[in-house]
């Protein structure tokens, strides 16, 4: 008997797999609005910048004839040079950075314990404690300027430092306190009953516990009054009256000739000097505010 084999299937083919196409996203008039939006913000903030980089190469020639807003003609460093040898820039640089940390500690430190009274450990009549640091907001800094002079001439505390540090410092605790308070409202209070409950006094849970999880609204505080600390004037000119210790907006009067004549090119070129440190501490803060907000605590 001969058994025949079943004829052999046909060889299936698996169906092609679908293709998604990625639909393109019609523009709309709110994305488009942002975007123009967007880049008249960069523009804005980047033109100033560029502008007085490439004025400060300009020779003295070409911006005195020519149109300011032109590109140059030619590049020089000379500005540069002729800009240490006018002003003390190195001292005034060194004198700014001087008030401008030591400012910057003492807001830090009693701005961080002020809200850690006020909103972590609490007391009778906080809230209204907390009113009271914030009305000093609106008080403008002109009207402590007579009294502050009269008090440091009594105290022999004129023409240092610390005249120029302590107002700056004072005059920034109400906002600094603010953003502490606020912060704090964030970390759970299971965290410090259970420190607590591990026999952690105020003292040490402030240091081990509040202080690590402040980072980000330190570097905060930090970055939004350097920017005013570090140009103010009116306290500066105020109280300073040796050239050893002006900061960089009184130095950068040593620039004003004869007859009111301005050496622009060179003004130009300190600018841009003082303001690096400026810059460089900013791009160094915002990669500490990154590492601030991944390591903060959570809400809940």
């Amino acid at each position: 008997m001969i058994l025949q084999s079943a004829p052999a299937a046909p060889p299936t083919t698996a169906p092609p797999a679908p293709t998604f196409k990625r639909r393109r996203r019609k523009p709309t008039l709110h994305r488009t609005l942002s975007r123009v939006l967007i880049m008249l913000i960069v523009i804005v903030q980047v033109y100033p910048l560029a502008w007085l980089f490439l004025t400060s190469l300009r020779t003295e020639q070409d911006f005195a004839t020519g149109d300011p807003f032109a590109l140059p003609s030619s590049l020089t460093w000379e500005n540069y040079a002729r800009a240490f040898e006018t002003g003390d820039l190195w001292r005034n640089i060194l004198n700014s950075f001087i008030v401008t940390m030591g400012a910057n500690i003492l807001i830090v430190l009693l701005g961080m314990m002020a809200a850690y009274a006020i909103q972590v450990l609490g007391f009778r009549w906080s809230r209204f404690v907390r009113g009271l640091f914030l009305i000093g907001i609106i008080v403008p800094v002109q009207i402590a300027l007579v009294p502050l002079f009269i008090d440091y001439a009594s105290i022999n505390l004129l023409d240092t430092y610390l005249s120029m540090i302590i107002p700056l410092a004072g005059f920034a605790l109400p906002m600094s306190i603010y953003l502490f308070s606020s912060f704090f409202e964030y970390i759970p209070r299971e965290t410090y009953e259970a420190a607590s409950l591990d026999g952690a006094g105020p003292y040490r849970i402030f240091g081990l516990i509040t202080l690590p999880l402040s980072v980000n609204t330190v570097v905060t505080v930090v970055l939004v009054n350097s920017i005013f600390i570090w140009n103010d004037f009116i306290f500066a000119n105020t109280f300073v009256l040796s050239e050893e210790l002006k900061t960089i907006p009184l130095g950068l009067q040593n620039y004003i000739g004869a007859m009111g004549k301005v050496d622009w090119t060179a003004t130009f070129a300190a600018v841009c000097v003082t303001i690096t440190p400026l810059l460089l501490v900013f791009l160094v803060l915002n990669k500490a505010m990154i590492q601030g907000l991944e390591s903060g605590a959570t809400k809940g």
